[in-house]
């Protein structure tokens, strides 16, 4: 088995857990604490990141580096939001197929502003995205969207326009550059939530453990992608592996926390999961949109 391709599951794997690590934090600590505290994580991931490159940070294009930034502090929004929408008690299995479809922000995007043509398969892609929003919003209590759905957007718009960023930084920077720069946005964002959110009386061993391997994972599979590309895999590949995390994802917590879903919901997510795979399959510039979103 080729070695890129070894990088590639594990960096499906580390997104995998980390979209269920906020689940098992329960109400411990809010979407903002989740967040910062997170960071530290990061930590390990970062530095020795940091400190290989150092070497070649010198000289790189501002513009790139402030691309990379935003794309960061977008994503942290975005995560923010997920956090959220877990903490309010929406299905993990849910949550986390819709969430998935953050690539087609990042498609939509690449189409209105740099001009880039859908494919037919991207084109099947969006119908199934727009059939997995209707299956989920589908409640006998009526209303416009339901809980999980409106829950669901805000780090769909947020990831996917953190990938389009990514897309555009990537122009600019080399690609460890420019995940050290993405990486390193989440410090200041923790840093404000760390200082202007109230905080517990006290925090478990067990949250601790939870809360800096849910920041640990998100890095780790952004350092995976980034080792699959270095050793030769293609996007074509590794893209629609690494958006597809939910995999992972949905038994894990259906497993942990005893979830079951309605055969709606089981197409709905099955729509979703083939939405995100046929959204992630175009030539190499978009490609590297959908698989750079959290590098």
């Amino acid at each position: 088995m080729p070695t890129w391709l070894l990088w590639t599951f594990l960096a499906l794997l580390s997104w995998g857990v980390w979209a269920v690590l906020s689940k098992l934090l329960g109400d411990a600590l809010s979407a903002e604490q989740s967040q910062a505290l997170s960071t530290l994580g990061l930590l390990p991931i970062l530095v020795p990141l940091a400190w290989s490159a150092r070497g070649s940070l010198r000289g790189i294009s501002p513009r790139g580096l402030s691309l990379a930034l935003v794309g960061g502090l977008v994503t942290c929004l975005g995560n923010v939001a997920y956090y959220d929408a877990l903490g309010r008690g929406e299905k993990v299995v849910a949550v986390v197929s819709l969430t998935a479809l953050y690539p087609l922000v990042t498609v939509l995007l690449a189409v209105l502003v740099l001009r880039e043509r859908l494919n037919r398969v991207q084109l099947a892609g969006l119908a199934l995205s727009l059939l997995a929003i209707w299956l989920f919003n589908i409640q006998a209590e009526g209303g416009l969207l339901s809980r999980t759905v409106a829950f669901a957007v805000l780090p769909i718009v947020f990831w996917g326009a953190s990938g389009f960023l990514q897309k555009l930084a990537t122009n600019h920077l080399a690609a460890p550059a420019a995940a050290i720069a993405y990486l390193g946005a989440f410090l200041p964002v923790g840093v404000f939530f760390a200082l202007h959110e109230p905080w517990p009386d006290s925090i478990t061993p067990r949250t601790w453990m939870l809360v800096l391997a849910l920041g640990f994972f998100l890095a780790l599979g952004n350092v995976a992608v980034l080792v699959a590309f270095a050793r030769g895999g293609k996007a074509a590949v590794i893209a629609p592996l690494g958006s597809l995390y939910p995999v992972v994802s949905v038994p894990i917590a259906m497993l942990l926390s005893h979830e079951r879903v309605g055969p709606r919901e089981t197409v709905g997510i099955l729509c979703a999961l083939a939405s995100v795979a046929a959204l992630s399959w175009e030539s190499a510039p978009l490609k590297s949109a959908l698989s750079d979103v959290k590098s």
